[in-house]
């Protein structure tokens, strides 16, 4: 099986590669991928690996800001990884995290990403961390609003600023749907 991968802005996307995307995430997320989370995976880059049949896989790196110890840091914000079921546990996963790990690694102070158990797998192995502390949100009208519910869905990869204080609040940039 022969692979190919490539590293894409989403303003490079045609109408075509952006379809099959939103439908390996559809497939992938069982149907349970909304609007808003489509959006959130849009306008940053797009690691993409095809096989002979079409796309295998994908994930996105966003930016968004976290505030940190009062410091808000430009993070790259892991989105929409998803593996096609016939090629899972072959190693495509981390094909795409890896393009991704790079570019946080070059270009953000932070990474960061929301993981459900099942990914959580792929993301500890790779050397995330899960954020043990408290998350909240910037809300639209400027007040900050404890997550309660996205506190152990966190994990985290050092960029340029390294590791955060486990001990201190994460703060994120407001967004519709999920925040986190």
């Amino acid at each position: 099986m022969a692979v190919r991968q490539r590293l894409v802005h989403t303003a490079d996307l045609g109408a075509a590669e952006l379809a099959a995307v939103r439908a390996l995430l559809d497939e992938a997320f069982d149907g349970d991928l909304s609007d808003e989370d489509w959006d959130h995976g849009c306008g940053g880059l797009h690691a993409l690996v095809h096989d002979d049949t079409g796309l295998a896989a994908h994930g996105s790196v966003v930016m968004r800001r976290i505030r940190h110890r009062g410091r808000w840091l430009r993070t790259g914000y892991v989105e929409a990884v998803a593996v096609r079921p016939d090629v899972r546990r072959t190693g495509l996963g981390g094909r795409v995290m890896g393009e991704l790990e790079r570019v946080i690694g070059r270009a953000y102070d932070l990474g960061a990403l929301a993981a459900s158990d099942e990914g959580a797998l792929l993301y500890a192995a790779r050397g995330w961390q899960r954020w043990g502390g408290q998350v909240h949100a910037l809300s639209p009208d400027g007040g900050i609003v404890r997550l309660p519910e996205e506190e152990g869905a966190v994990h985290l990869w050092p960029g340029l600023a390294g590791p955060v204080e486990s001990g201190a609040e994460l703060v994120f940039d407001w967004r519709d749907g999920d925040v986190t």
